[in-house]
């Protein structure tokens, strides 16, 4: 086999019980809601996603502060559809669909798999966007999957830590203990209340040599507020309470550098500022997963600037009524990028194939229920935006503790978060503060290796050569220690 082809394989194994064939692409809400909706159904289903896990994404940003483990939000799907007799799960990363034969192909380390389908449901979800600046996350990483938020864990403390190194030796540190989130929606309002929290409460009798409650925190957003999905009456509120919690708010400034020892701003009035700080976080915008383009080419369905597409008031694709697209992937009346689009988008979709299978009238048009928005601000504190209701304070932060632990999949997981929240809401405990140097240079390291991942392990195939060589050397070796034992030449002299 030629070098970097990689191998096929073929992965369905409805095809050999004849039942209906659902593919599922993503592990998010959509994928995993729409794989379980399928529990009871005569089907076979097979999701395939890049990722082990399910991740509750909402909770990241406590992965990345030190307050939750990665395992407590980010359960196996295996184990979560073990019990589902009819799924199986594939372990890869989507880079096909071809609409025309049915067919999905996935990759994994230069293994090739071809999944064959009768119905499709797309959840690949979204990735971080840059807004054409790419070269951006080098330097500031998103927080969109739990190696983010490990490399941002990592870098988090690792900046206290060189801060300590640095103020011992006489050293100015400042730049190191300046934190700049990038987006002032939910994600980065929780990132910056946290990371305030952390460096005034949790770590402030950890060092000797610098006062890490005297740490800057900048939130960073070309917006005139706030949280604008929550209205300028929380608004306000919020950028209050932010900045009662000692988290500096710098709006209506769009980045326009970054680098490893800060970044520029530019104002509207084309001023243009810096701010020195080696910790960066983007959480300023999202893009739609590449898949989406792959799409909108076999079916001519428009992509918006974010690279979600335009789909059918069924969640169909044109032309393809076996074909859904769910989540944050999609551009229909304006929905929101949250995950109850995905969930409810995701069983809407699996009703509608097991309406049609049993030969019953189809849901039809996808009608969203809005259930509002949660966003913490800092402990005991959130906003709540539900319909005309808005609230702000300790009522809010407990409504926002009870969903979000209802959405935690996995009754041990809930019930570790919970102590886990104990001891950093109410003590200063924070458990999960072990980084690695691994976890903060990792992601650049694999960049720059040709190929990623696969780039280091063996072509398919290869290996089995390799240690059939190995196995001849171990033979030969074994027979000339042999030959020199039964002819006593050991401790001989050559001749």
């Amino acid at each position: 086999m030629a070098a970097n082809q990689p191998e096929i394989s073929q992965a369905a194994p409805a095809q050999r019980s004849g039942k209906h064939r659902v593919v599922i692409i993503g592990s998010g809400f959509g994928g995993l809601f729409a794989a379980k909706e399928f529990k009871h159904a005569d089907v076979e289903v097979t999701v395939i996603a890049k990722t082990t896990h399910h991740l509750f994404q909402p909770l990241l940003y406590q992965v990345a502060t030190g307050i939750l483990s990665q395992g407590e939000i980010a359960p196996p799907t295996r184990e979560i559809l073990a019990k589902q007799k009819n799924a199986t799960v594939l372990l890869g990363e989507v880079t096909e669909i071809d609409l025309a034969n049915k067919l999905v192909t996935s990759e994994l380390l230069n293994r090739r798999t071809v999944t064959a389908y009768d119905s499709l449901i797309v959840a690949a979800g979204a990735g971080q966007s840059y807004f054409g600046n790419d070269q951006f996350a080098e330097f500031a990483p998103g927080m969109k999957s739990i190696d983010d938020a490990l490399e941002l864990r990592g870098r988090i403390f690792g900046a206290f830590e060189l801060a300590e190194i640095g103020a011992a030796r006489g050293e100015n540190v400042d730049h190191l203990l300046t934190f700049v989130v990038v987006g002032a929606g939910p994600t980065g309002v929780e990132m910056a209340g946290q990371i305030a929290e952390l460096a005034r409460r949790t770590l402030k009798k950890d060092f000797r040599h610098i006062q890490s409650q005297k740490a800057r925190v900048v939130l960073v957003d070309a917006a005139p507020q706030v949280l604008p999905p929550f209205g300028e009456k929380l608004g306000e509120k919020s950028q209050a309470a932010l900045e009662k919690a000692g988290v500096e708010i710098v709006l209506g400034a769009m980045v326009t550098a970054v680098d490893e020892r800060g970044l520029e701003m530019k104002f509207k009035d084309g001023t243009v500022k810096r701010i020195e700080s080696v910790t960066k976080i983007w959480a300023a915008g999202v893009q739609a997963s590449e898949l989406g383009k792959t799409l909108s080419e076999q079916t001519g369905a428009e992509l918006d600037r974010a690279g979600r597409i335009a789909v059918n008031g069924d969640l169909t694709l044109p032309n393809h009524p076996e074909v859904f697209v769910v989540g944050d992937m999609i551009n229909l009346n304006h929905l929101p990028g949250v995950a109850q689009v995905a969930i409810q988008g995701a069983k809407h979709s699996a009703k509608t194939i097991k309406a049609r299978l049993a030969g019953k009238p189809e849901p039809g048009a996808f009608k969203y229920f809005d259930k509002g928005s949660m966003a913490t601000i800092s402990r005991f504190n959130a906003v709540v935006s539900v319909g005309k209701i808005k609230m702000a304070g300790f009522i809010a932060w407990l409504m926002w503790l009870v969903v979000h632990l209802a959405y935690i999949t996995g009754f041990r997981n809930r019930l570790t978060a919970v102590l886990h929240w104990l001891m950093s809401f109410i003590g200063r405990d924070r458990s999960e503060r072990t980084t690695t140097m691994q976890q903060i240079f990792a992601r650049s390291a694999l960049e720059r290796i040709e190929g990623g991942a696969a780039g280091l392990v063996s072509e398919p195939g290869e290996m089995d050569a390799l240690l059939e060589e190995r196995r001849r050397e171990l033979e030969e070796q074994a027979l000339e220690e042999a030959r020199l034992t039964d002819a006593h030449e050991r401790g001989v002299a050559a001749q």
